[in-house]
């Protein structure tokens, strides 16, 4: 029995050496069929072979996948660059290259298409226009010593109204105040319209009162040559208001005053300020009008009656230095008298209450600009009205309220 088993043992280990030599071959019908398709796609053993051999390599290293991961953009650029400012300090800034405010020149006043109040109506202006186009302004006048005389005293006198004047207007009469030269009362009745009552003679006179033209005599202590002009309108009731009344403002009453100056000729139905060649202030809506047909700049509040208002105005040298504004000295307008720098103020019940310089800015729409305003025409003293008022008019400087630094005419 051993004998056999080994011998069975002994035979199969020989049939296993048989089997192992010999290497096997596939049928031939698979062999053709594999062979007529290698030439259409690749071997699927190749490729499982080829995976194997990048797993077998990547056994203990991973290498990421190409391209960015799925739903992933890109961060912006700013933040790079904001990250990279934020690791930085901030720059120094030096406050003090500032400048300081109280230096720069005010803002140009607010201003208006039509007055909150009451306004001329579009004929008026139209006409008005019309005969400032017709008109223009004229060359300023030789006074004569006399005349000079009297506008230094305050005897100033206002010339006869418009016929378009419905009131009455005195001169000095009576005892005391009402006796001195320079001063007047007026009415009017309460439809009466648009009008503009002026001087008989300029209180500034371009020849005789320019201070390019007629310079300070030398000193030892010398100051610019200035000339200034000024009076004063009481305001005794307005559209039936008495000064005995209270009324908190004129817009109730279909009434109103203005001051101001005008370059003659001017159309006597429009009020100071309205047309070219001429500047005011309006009681009725507080507002300061310079060539400015339309409804006027931010300047004070409504007056009120019983107050007392004056207006003024300081000619001046203009200035030499680099910072002078460019508007500064360029009147003339062909009429040989240099323009100088204007400043106005006003004043209020014997109080300054604001003011402007001439060199300012203007409505855009000013036809004319500032022409007849800058010391190359003569300017006369005006009121205007609408309405019913009541109103007295101070040129004598011994009835003003408020009083001038400078000497009148002087």
């Amino acid at each position: 029995m051993r004998s056999f088993f080994k011998k069975l043992h002994h035979r199969d280990d020989s049939d296993g050496n048989e089997r192992q030599s010999q290497s096997y071959e596939p049928p031939p019908s698979y062999s053709s069929l594999e062979e007529n398709r290698s030439d259409k796609k690749p071997s699927s053993s190749s490729a499982y072979n080829q995976h194997q051999e990048a797993s077998s390599s990547s056994s203990t290293q991973y290498a990421p996948p190409p391209g960015p991961p799925p739903n992933w953009t890109a961060p912006a650029a700013a933040s790079a660059s904001a990250s990279t400012a934020a690791a930085e300090p901030p720059p120094y800034h030096d406050w003090t290259i500032i400048p300081d405010n109280a230096l720069l020149p005010p803002p140009p006043p607010l201003t208006y298409t039509v007055s909150p109040t009451a306004n001329a109506s579009a004929a008026d202006g139209e006409a008005a226009y019309k005969w400032c186009l017709a008109h223009p302004l004229s060359s300023p006048l030789h006074l004569t010593p006399a005349q000079l005389a009297a506008l230094r005293a305050g005897h100033v006198a206002f010339a006869s109204p418009p016929s378009c004047f419905a009131g009455e207007l005195r001169a000095a009469v009576g005892t005391g105040r009402a006796n001195r030269p320079g001063y007047y009362a007026g009415r009017s009745h309460s439809r009466a319209r648009d009008v503009c009552l002026v001087t008989a003679l300029p209180l500034y006179s371009a020849r005789a009162h320019n201070p390019l033209l007629h310079p300070s005599p030398p000193s030892p202590y010398p100051k610019p040559a200035t000339t200034t002009v000024y009076f004063e309108l009481g305001i005794l009731g307005i559209g039936g208001i008495a000064s005995s009344s209270t009324s908190p403002s004129l817009e109730e009453a279909d009434a109103g005053l203005a001051i101001g100056y005008v370059a003659p000729p001017h159309p006597s139905w429009r009020l100071p300020g309205w047309q070219r060649g001429s500047l005011g202030v309006h009681g009725d809506d507080g507002r300061r009008y310079v060539n400015d047909t339309f409804g006027g700049a931010d300047f004070t509040t409504a007056w009120g009656a019983g107050e007392r208002v004056g207006l003024g105005l300081v000619f001046r040298a203009p200035p030499t230095t680099g910072d002078a504004p460019p508007a500064y000295g360029t009147g003339g307008g062909g009429r040989g008298i240099p323009g100088v720098a204007v400043d106005v103020f006003f004043t209020r019940n014997g109080q300054r209450a604001g003011g402007w310089d001439m060199a300012g800015e203007l409505d855009e729409r000013a036809l004319g600009g500032k022409e007849g305003l800058e010391g190359e025409c003569d300017l006369y003293g005006a009121v205007g009205l609408f309405g019913g008022v009541d109103f007295e008019v101070f040129f004598n400087r011994e009835d003003w309220l408020f009083k001038p630094d400078e000497k009148g005419m002087e």
